[in-house]
């Protein structure tokens, strides 16, 4: 079996080709224009899968021949920073929006179904719990406005084009992976700990609720979707749980007792506290399995690996200086 990821370097991306296995796939098309330069996705991939990697952009590479013969796309290429995205919304507008039109109709002209991670920051300003019925859908970033705009780009050619899809609207990934970033909320937090930064909170959202997904049950879902040919054209809310601000901090602390906390503005700010549900999703047969605890922790080692590493190589330069 064939898939093609774009994105595949990514945060999710990488995370799910190292744990791609022969029994699942023969053949994986890797497409990522390395605009983060993520190289290290690509070291040490699992054995005995034809492995090929394609540097191109999703906004303007010849797609078709890419998709020709693959049994899913699963397209993972965005740019995912909600409070960067006011400053850059031309931008996340032609990679979220237009770059997702074209691997849609590339998909739908290929006769291959596509996998679309959305986001559950489409709900915006809701109250309470919510599900994939919720009509009242108010995006409160360019990048969130990207994603809807994209899922309904995608829902139209479904009725007029043939397109099979599955939508994941995906909680906010936690958790470690070779090409991980620290934009998102739980990454960011757990950076700035490691490093001995005050953890910068939005003012209102310190006991807001907000969905969160375990980059586990991530890669877990998107080859679940693949496995059981789940693309019946709907939409799934895709997470782990819903965890508040606060107690995603006192998470961190358990491993980094005397972190501070500064409370900052954010042009993404509202009063309201909301929960997703998941039980679409699960009723298709899915288990999610994720801990915010345990995410937060393997996050956290590996930061705390990594300067350790890096307080090695610096105590051996001075030794070095020194001696000469």
């Amino acid at each position: 079996m064939k898939l093609v990821i774009t994105g595949a370097l990514g945060h999710i991306g990488s995370g799910l080709i190292h744990a791609l296995t022969p029994r699942e796939v023969s053949e994986v098309v890797l497409v990522d224009n390395l605009s983060t330069q993520r190289y290290c996705s690509l070291f040490n991939l699992p054995e005995g899968i034809d492995w090929r990697f394609v540097e191109a952009d999703v906004t303007t590479a010849d797609l078709a021949d890419l998709f020709a013969g693959a049994a899913a796309v699963i397209h993972l290429a965005a740019i995912t920073n909600a409070a960067e995205s006011f400053e850059i919304a031309e931008e996340v507008e032609r990679v979220n929006n237009f770059g997702t039109q074209r691997v849609a109709l590339a998909a739908a002209r290929s006769g291959v179904p596509l996998i679309f991670p959305s986001t559950t920051s489409v709900y915006g300003v809701s109250d309470g719990v919510v599900d994939e019925t919720c009509g009242d859908l108010q995006p409160q970033s360019p990048y969130a406005k990207s994603k809807l705009d994209a899922e309904q780009f995608i829902s139209h050619l479904g009725e007029t084009s043939g397109l099979k899809f599955f939508i994941g609207r995906f909680g906010t990934i936690y958790g470690a992976s070779i090409g991980m970033r620290f934009h998102t909320a739980v990454n960011k937090f757990v950076w700035q700990a490691c490093v001995g930064e005050p953890l910068t909170v939005w003012r209102t959202a310190l006991d807001q609720k907000r969905p969160y997904l375990d980059l586990l049950d991530a890669v877990r879902a998107l080859k679940f979707v693949v496995e059981q040919r789940l693309f019946d054209n709907q939409i799934y809310n895709v997470l782990t749980d819903n965890f508040t601000v606060r107690e995603i901090i006192e998470a961190i602390r358990e491993h980094i007792p005397d972190l501070e906390v500064k409370l900052v503005d954010s042009r993404i700010m509202n009063q309201l506290s909301y929960e997703v549900a998941r039980e679409k999703f699960e009723s298709r047969g899915f288990r999610f399995e994720g801990d915010f605890r345990r995410g937060i922790g393997d996050s956290i080692e590996v930061l705390k690996a990594l300067s350790h590493k890096k307080a090695q190589e610096a105590q051996k330069s001075r030794w070095l200086e020194a001696s000469r």
